[in-house]
């Protein structure tokens, strides 16, 4: 996930600025699994957004799916 990130920030497509917010990257160890888990969604959400054309293709159906599992992830940090 992260190449494909880096794939689309050179070719201009995306900012990731929402994933960006969280400060975590797959080399900060000493956050949580949670934290991680979230942060995970949270990219494949916005990779997901900059591949559908709406929200009815595949991509856009797999962006909302990530979104849901981004908000459980964060209930989950939460509890």
């Amino acid at each position: 996930m992260v190449q494909m990130k880096k794939f689309f920030e050179q070719s201009g497509k995306g900012e990731f600025s929402q994933y960006y917010s969280l400060q975590i990257s797959p080399i900060h160890v000493h956050r949580s699994k949670a934290e991680h888990k979230h942060a995970i969604f949270i990219l494949g959400k916005e990779i997901a957004s900059i591949m559908a054309h709406d929200e009815f293709s595949g991509a856009g159906r797999t962006s909302v799916r990530m979104q849901e599992l981004a908000s459980r992830a964060m209930d989950e940090m939460v509890k």
